[in-house]
């Protein structure tokens, strides 16, 4: 089982910036951040697997970079241009082995963050 801490999340004005981080306690393939508003499904937000491949959410694209640090064992959402529709728990999760690469998909990851809090105010 890997452990995974999250951390970085705060309250932000629309158009500001935050960088999210999940340290994870050992090795893993797929990593990803996701996020759940009250009342909402979880949502699957971007992905990025060993080799820097990554995968985004249509609403997040062009706001959001997901990166990692193989080294440190670091995972990372840059948010930027956030609006208040970003509001949500965030979550890191991970995988160690992967099948079919890593897909946006909460039932996929078995190892999660507790989660942090964004919210964005007008």
């Amino acid at each position: 089982q890997v452990q995974l801490v999250e951390s970085g999340g705060g309250s932000v004005q629309a158009g500001g910036s935050l960088r999210l981080s999940c340290a994870a306690s050992g090795y893993t393939y797929c990593m990803a951040w996701f996020r759940q508003a009250p009342g909402k499904e979880r949502e699957g937000v971007a992905i990025i697997d060993s080799d820097g491949n990554t995968n985004y959410a249509g609403s997040v694209k062009g706001r959001f970079t997901i990166s990692r640090d193989n080294a440190k064992k670091i995972l990372y959402l840059q948010m930027n241009s956030l609006k208040p529709e970003d509001t949500a728990a965030y979550y890191c999760a991970a995988d160690r082995v992967a099948v079919w690469g890593c897909p946006l998909v909460a039932s996929y990851y078995d190892d999660w963050g507790q989660g942090t809090q964004v919210t964005v105010s007008s």
